[in-house]
């Protein structure tokens, strides 16, 4: 009983299910309400949650010295908030079978936006995907078995997206998730 009682209070919270992901491309989100301010155990919370995703709810509430209906209380409003959008972990993608990274950058034709980041999104290992101002439209990280793969997804799949109109690939030779560092705290307030 007491294994099922520590599992419960290591759960954070979910998204009501109207809020689940659907099992395709995800829908255009309906315009958001304002986020309600952050103050600092908010901000605390995020950063421990960011470094560790599988922190209990006891665990957080004694870091942050609040109770623990308090922690859960500001957890699942960080989630209806739209701040906390999930929880998930840090792969390496290379110990898991995809030795192949890389950034991809699209041109797209104007407005075509929403079709083609339903596209992008379908594609196997794809695991980025970003409308940016500049020089080219889309980024996208992607994760491949190997460079034949990659190439297959490039010049197979992607470019043969109607909207797309070029691509470049710069291939990641080596990479470094940056997570929150203590001495980071000041930059988040």
């Amino acid at each position: 009983m007491a294994d099922r009682a520590e599992e419960q209070d290591r759960t954070p919270p979910t998204a009501p299910p109207s809020a689940a992901a659907p099992a395709g491309p995800a829908p255009e989100p309906p315009p958001a309400a304002p986020a309600r301010p952050l103050d600092a155990i908010d901000r605390d919370i995020l950063r421990i949650l960011q470094t560790d995703g599988r922190a209990s709810i006891r665990s957080v509430a004694e870091r942050v010295h609040v109770s623990r209906a308090n922690a859960y209380a500001r957890i699942n409003r960080l989630v209806e908030d739209g701040v906390l959008r999930g929880f998930g972990a840090r792969v390496d993608h290379e110990r898991a079978g995809q030795g192949a990274s890389a950034y991809i950058t699209l041109k797209i034709v104007q407005n075509s936006w929403r079709t083609v980041r339903e596209q992008l999104q379908a594609l196997p290992g794809a695991t980025h995907i970003a409308l940016v101002s500049g020089d080219f439209d889309v980024l996208l990280l992607v994760h491949t078995p190997d460079n034949r793969a990659l190439r297959e997804l490039v010049l197979t799949r992607i470019q043969s997206i109607p909207e797309v109109l070029s691509t470049r690939t710069l291939l990641v030779f080596e990479e470094t998730d940056l997570g929150p560092l203590p001495d980071r705290s000041a930059e988040l307030t």
